[in-house]
């Protein structure tokens, strides 16, 4: 599940940044995006979770160090991605 709302959130966000760059309104984008990307969080904290009530270990040792890291760095990014739009028009509107 959780991988199905990563693409989502991925795919808003190119929506968000191509109806930027025709110029038409991305703030509904831009909001699917970042609502996905945190859909996507819960969605894997609660994988995470089936693990330890299951007791699975080794599954928990294999996997959360490095998607630790990973879910850390996904997230800052489409956050960036995401408010470019905005701080590219603000930007524009002070010059």
């Amino acid at each position: 599940m959780w991988f199905i709302l990563g693409l989502i959130a991925i795919a808003a966000t190119f929506i968000n940044l191509y109806l930027y760059a025709i110029g038409k309104d991305y703030k509904l984008a831009m909001a699917i995006g970042l609502s996905f990307t945190a859909l996507s969080v819960v969605a894997d904290y609660s994988m995470v979770s089936d693990w330890v009530q299951a007791e699975d270990w080794s599954a928990l040792q294999d996997v959360v160090p490095i998607m630790a890291g990973a879910l850390w760095v996904l997230v800052i990014l489409s956050i960036l991605l995401n408010i470019t739009p905005m701080f590219l028009e603000w930007n524009n509107k002070k010059y």
